[in-house]
């Protein structure tokens, strides 16, 4: 059958959505985009804020205009099953915790290995190390989508590793809803630092990179073994505000200067470390003052990018029913203040490149003869090569920044 596999949302569904296009592929399906006439469409979707939702349910509409039988998992159809299953064409909806079974429900009698799969990035290896969160954020519903924290056995991720490293990815991305929280329900608890420690010595991989992690879980470990030149040179690293007191409404556990304390530290230790962080603007009850003191610390730390997002109300979360709303109007002009620091930051960021040797990944060859590149500090280059080098990883000197990325020259082919 023509199957197409479509995503929503974080790292984790993006892993997901992979393991389930490669077994599909490797059981005898053709894998399509959904303009081919799919006899099935698999769509995992999200349930991050209120645009998500909607765009869940486009694609499902878009799957059923598209005459394809459609199966639904993800976030917004755990969290709205029975609207989901009541819409036209929905064949069945799969829990998050089943979503693999998608694969056995769509191939039954057909053997796979779940291990043995490709990403949707032939350059990139993504890797679920981790699924659902303990934490209660107050704006959040994912922790009712996905459950409590559950870590993947450290012998699972290194043969996933180490065939990836066979199949010849060059990089790793550890992805999970909660990363930070690894290996705490284990009988014998592990730390991420000791995922870590056994990828390293374990594998041959050339370069790991870490999803988001939050503020508190980067102890002296971790931090330490991010020296390790494999490890690459860029974290993200949420701050969702820089208010005492938006901080404590949203539940985040940490005050603005502890956060600051950290990042003033990691920054020290790591010449020339990217970190990228997320922010959400207008969370009930946020005067103007409490945005400035975001806006203040964002201004002062050095981070190289800002992910914003205006509060989206979540059903059945603590800040759903929250007084003291903050108007669309508002919100939006907060944002539009924080897209304008973001280009300044980033640009800033982008500058004190030039003239730089950084280790890059050949991702992708572009339409002027020029291959796209992603350095370990998370910075999109051009690279005049005319040959496919895609997935290999060169030495790049940075020569200069035109339309928000950079460009530059490879020091050996």
């Amino acid at each position: 059958m023509k199957i197409s596999v479509l995503t929503l949302g974080c790292k984790v569904n993006q892993t997901e959505s992979s393991m389930i296009e490669s077994a599909l592929k490797k059981t005898g399906h053709e894998i399509v985009n959904i303009s081919n006439s799919p006899d099935i469409c698999v769509i995992n979707t999200c349930t991050v804020t209120l645009k998500s939702d909607y765009h869940s349910r486009q694609l499902i509409r878009k799957a059923n205009r598209a005459g394809a039988r459609v199966y639904v998992t993800g976030c917004y159809s755990e969290l709205n099953e029975a609207l989901v299953k009541e819409m036209k064409g929905v064949e069945a909806v799969i829990q998050n915790r089943k979503k693999l079974d998608i694969i056995s429900i769509l191939s039954p009698n057909m053997l796979y290995n779940a291990l043995d799969y490709e990403t949707c990035s032939r350059s990139r290896f993504f890797v679920k190390v981790q699924d659902g969160c303990n934490n209660s954020c107050s704006y959040c519903s994912i922790p009712m989508a996905r459950g409590s924290s559950r870590s993947i056995e450290p012998e699972t991720i290194l043969k996933q590793i180490n065939n990836a490293v066979a199949s010849g990815y060059k990089e790793i991305v550890l992805t999970g809803i909660h990363l930070g929280m690894y290996g705490k329900d284990f009988n014998e608890h592990m730390r991420l630092s000791d995922l870590l420690t056994k990828i390293l010595n374990g594998s041959k991989i050339n370069r790991i990179r870490l999803s988001s992690l939050e503020i508190n879980e980067l102890d002296e470990p971790l931090i330490e073994l991010m020296q390790d030149s494999r490890i690459c040179n860029h974290l993200h690293i949420p701050l969702q505000s820089g208010s005492k007191k938006t901080l404590r409404l949203m539940n985040r556990q940490y005050t603005p200067e502890h956060f600051r304390e950290k990042i003033e530290i990691i920054y020290k230790k790591f010449t020339g470390i990217s970190i990228g962080t997320d922010v959400i603007v207008g969370f009930p009850g946020e005067l103007e003052s409490e945005f400035h003191e975001t806006h203040d610390m964002l201004e002062q730390l050095p981070f190289s990018y800002i992910h914003i997002f205006p509060f989206s109300e979540r059903p059945n979360t603590k800040a759903s029913i929250m007084p003291d709303k903050i108007i669309s109007t508002v919100k939006k002009t907060r944002v539009q203040k924080l897209n304008e620091l973001n280009k300044q930051k980033k640009s800033k960021y982008m500058t004190s490149q030039i003239g730089k040797t950084l280790q890059t990944l050949i991702e992708n060859k572009t339409y002027n003869d020029k291959c796209i590149g992603t350095t370990s500090n998370y910075l999109k280059i051009h690279i005049p090569i005319n040959t496919n080098l895609c997935g290999t990883l060169l030495l790049v000197r940075v020569e200069g920044v035109k339309n928000n990325t950079l460009f530059g020259s490879p020091i050996i082919i």
